[in-house]
């Protein structure tokens, strides 16, 4: 494994995994992680710019020349490799994610790993019986790798977002760059780690770690990428689109929403209300597919009130070390936002 320097207890994670190997920025820049949990300095990790962009860029460029040659048979060699080295590493990835996100131990430990290992076993399962050519009629339909495909994940179910992107690519013959969040850089590096393990031929997998604006905006304007995946913000998909549109690249967003929960005027009324509270709650509520908003019958806002409370007063919260249902928020800037919203709540 790319060692894991500890200094002082802290984790320096000053390389980048580009063509197959553990390489240093072209210009070192660092700066400090902080521990949610501890509000503690954790380590330091690399930025990386332009110029790292493109090297990665250039090396997934000529791996895709032959892994979009390569076989189903030897494309499902791979993964099932990389499922091998996962399960030795779940452990550290569900550590890890506890550390840069705050996550309860036994949630990062259970359904974040889980998430991870759930998308590269569907990939493994799909590319076995996956049909890449069909004939209609007199047309034969051939499904081709797109290309090198930038992926650009998010801080709040980090593994699983950097699976769900990176697997279904690699098994239909895509190379990859990835640009993890910031807030999310110690299981990224551990899943690098895994597919350089597991033997993941030169240049199909890369990691770049950096700025958004920086990284994510070079990537999704990069005249050799052919597609680009982000999951964040509306502002940072709305940036991608533009840095894409020049090359017309394919772009997949994920972005920022509200989900609404109805709950209906029935016998179930007060159990529903607190098994939704109670289910946005998960993982700090930072969740894209939280039932962030109730809708209830306005006869009944009152019991809703008194129902909701209730199940909020049964969350447990502390150290993400112990025994506690929920942990911090990823980062001060994003407790001071929450801070915000809750200020201007009227009842």
């Amino acid at each position: 494994h790319y060692p894991l320097r500890r200094q002082r207890q802290m984790c320096i994670r000053d390389r980048f995994y580009i063509d197959g190997q553990w390489v240093e920025p072209l210009e070192m820049t660092t700066v400090e992680t902080i521990n949610p949990a501890t509000e503690a300095v954790s380590g330091k990790i690399a930025l990386g710019n332009i110029a790292d962009v493109d090297r990665a860029v250039k090396a997934a460029r000529k791996a895709f020349d032959s892994w979009s040659q390569t076989s189903r048979e030897e494309r499902l060699a791979v993964l099932e490799k990389v499922a091998s080295e996962y399960e030795k590493r779940s452990a550290d990835i569900g550590a890890a994610i506890s550390d840069e996100m705050g996550a309860p131990m036994a949630l990062a430990q259970g359904f974040h790993v889980a998430l991870g290992g759930g998308h590269l076993a569907t990939a493994i399962e799909v590319l076995k019986n996956f049909e890449f050519e069909e004939l209609r009629g007199q047309t034969m339909i051939r499904h081709e790798p797109i290309g090198v495909c930038a992926m650009i994940t998010p801080w709040n179910w980090p593994i699983n977002q950097i699976a769900v992107k990176v697997f279904p690519a690699i098994a239909a013959g895509c190379t990859v760059v990835l640009k993890p969040s910031q807030e999310a850089h110690f299981s990224a590096q551990i899943f690098a780690e895994i597919m350089d393990a597991a033997g993941v031929p030169a240049g199909v997998f890369n990691l770049v770690q950096g700025k958004g604006s920086v990284i994510g905006a070079e990537l999704s304007r990069h005249p050799q990428v052919d597609m680009v995946s982000i999951t964040g913000s509306e502002f940072a998909g709305v940036e991608v689109a533009k840095n894409a549109a020049d090359t017309i690249k394919r772009v997949t967003q994920e972005l920022g929403g509200k989900s609404a929960l109805i709950v209906l005027d029935d016998e179930q009324f007060a159990a529903n209300v607190g098994k939704g509270v109670g289910g946005m709650m998960m993982n700090s509520g930072q969740t894209c597919s939280a039932t962030t908003r109730m809708l209830v019958p306005k006869a009944r806002m009152a019991e809703a009130i008194v129902a909701g409370k209730a199940a909020a007063e049964q969350v447990t919260v502390g150290d993400p070390k112990g025994e506690f249902a929920m942990g911090p928020v990823v980062s001060k800037s994003q407790f001071n936002s929450i801070q915000q919203y809750l200020s201007l709540i009227h009842i």
